[in-house]
């Protein structure tokens, strides 16, 4: 078995994409096959500069490592389709002596021409009825049609079954430009077959097309891959293809903010196939294990990004709790706030152990951790109008801390002994935790969330907490 991922360098990586990349990853390596990446790269218009170096970046990324293509090389290279452009004209040649293929000599103005002639008399334009009945012998500079033989056509689709399309879809399709390259429509018929490539898994908006690939498989006299089509990915709504206009990110911006790549891998796979269980986690391993074609759904599968950032989280938990902190805690390079970097990674790892599970994302450190790092500016609105609060007195509120600092004073400064000092407090001051630990979490942080007190207390220290409840007290007395 082979399969492959044939992208075009024409932007950022998009989730269709990766998804497109996966399926072929699995199944080859389910079957002990071959993973082939090959750079569709001949539509020079839009080509992107970097986009090459940035789809590998996003498969090493995700850890689908590819056993046949660009720097790994392989027996069926070369894998960018602008270096294979003799091995096209080969096969077109055959077509040609064949007389399944003539020259274009039609201009862009003729062109328009037909088609407006079509469109006043309200019937789908297509080329092969204007075809030309005399052309001169193809060159360089002049497109390469195919000429097509339309008929009724069959075929099965390992995820849609079988389906079928008349002659009236079927046209004349260019298949070298006048640039001398392929459109996508020969190329990848020819660089499939030349690479053996005994699955083609690619996005239900190629279905359409699927009767002129068929009419060019028979005419090159080559057979005809398993064919695999993947339901569209749908926007948040449910009810159309998901798009740059819907919000949709690549790849890459979901890696920026702290987003996994095993969060990722799972999250993708399962968008669009499930194994028939109520599983949601998977590893890559489990993924490899259980996946199959016939469990890959016919409808389109709704992108759900809050779902995403539930499954990163438990994952981050996962991982964590299975590597430990010491392990994981590279992956965090980078997500940290600016006013950490001046702490060493020992007092970082200590944050990140008591806040990693409350973490959607990686970026979530920037905004949650910040005062582990840098005393937070005093807003007594926090205190004022909090629900549980608000009903004390600025005296009230002030006697309260103050008894916090008499008691933490003398607390041996350890999670334990300050757990009970806080239980201590409850009884002493008569107050509900609500009350009690929702001020003295103020105090601390000015945030809206911090973990366990007894956790955040040890971690900041003595001298940091203490001073921090005194800055309140004072702010407080003087309002």
């Amino acid at each position: 078995m082979k399969t492959r991922f044939a992208p075009s360098p024409t932007g950022y990586i998009h989730i269709g994409n990766v998804r497109s990349a996966i399926y072929p990853y699995l199944l080859a390596q389910q079957q002990h096959g071959r993973f082939i990446l090959r750079i569709e790269d001949t539509d020079r218009a839009r080509y992107v500069e970097g986009a090459t170096e940035l789809i590998m970046d996003t498969l090493k990324w995700l850890g689908l490592d590819w056993d046949e293509g660009p720097v790994v090389g392989g027996p069926n290279g070369p894998y960018f389709q602008t270096e294979r452009k003799a091995i096209y004209h080969k096969w077109a040649n055959k077509l040609i002596a064949e007389g399944r293929a003539y020259a274009d000599p039609t201009t862009p103005d003729t062109l328009d021409k037909y088609r407006k002639e079509c469109y006043n008399k309200k019937i789908p334009f297509l080329y092969r009825n204007f075809r030309p009945s005399n052309t001169s012998e193809w060159h360089e500079g002049l497109p390469l049609r195919f000429k097509s033989d339309p008929k009724p056509r069959q075929w099965h689709d390992a995820v849609m079954g079988d389906l079928s399309a008349g002659p009236e879809v079927q046209d004349d399709i260019i298949l070298i430009k006048k640039d001398g390259l392929p459109t996508y429509n020969f190329a990848h018929i020819v660089d499939d077959a030349e690479m053996g490539v005994t699955h083609v898994i690619r996005g239900a908006e190629y279905i359409s097309s699927v009767p002129n690939y068929l009419a060019l498989y028979e005419a090159l006299g080559l057979e005809v891959p398993v064919l695999v089509t993947l339901p569209h990915i749908l926007g948040p709504t449910g009810n159309k293809k998901l798009s740059k206009r819907d919000g949709a990110k690549s790849v890459t911006d979901y890696r920026d903010e702290g987003v996994l790549a095993e969060t990722m891998l799972n999250y993708l796979a399962c968008l669009g196939w499930n194994d028939g269980t109520e599983q949601e986690i998977y590893t890559r391993d489990e993924l490899i294990k259980h996946f199959s074609l016939d469990r890959i759904q016919v409808s389109g599968a709704r992108f759900d990004e809050t779902k995403l950032l539930w499954l990163n989280g438990q994952w981050l938990r996962r991982l964590v709790e299975e590597q430990g902190i010491a392990e994981f805690y590279p992956r965090t390079e980078g997500f940290w706030p600016t006013s950490a970097s001046s702490y060493e990674p020992e007092y970082r790892q200590q944050v990140f152990a008591i806040i990693y599970d409350r973490l959607k994302t990686l970026q979530d450190l920037r905004t949650m951790t910040d005062y582990f790092f840098e005393d937070p500016t005093i807003d007594l609105k926090l205190i004022t109008t909090n629900k549980f609060l608000k009903k004390f007195s600025e005296n009230q509120l002030v006697d309260f801390l103050q008894q916090s600092v008499v008691k933490l004073q003398d607390t041996e400064w350890n999670e334990d002994s300050l757990q009970d000092a806080l239980n201590q407090l409850l009884e002493s001051t008569a107050l509900k935790p609500a009350e009690l630990f929702s001020l003295i979490r103020i105090a601390l942080s000015y945030a809206p969330f911090s973990p366990a007190l007894n956790l955040t207390l040890a971690v900041l220290g003595k001298d940091t907490s203490l001073a921090r409840f005194n800055s309140t007290i004072t702010a407080l007395a003087n309002a």
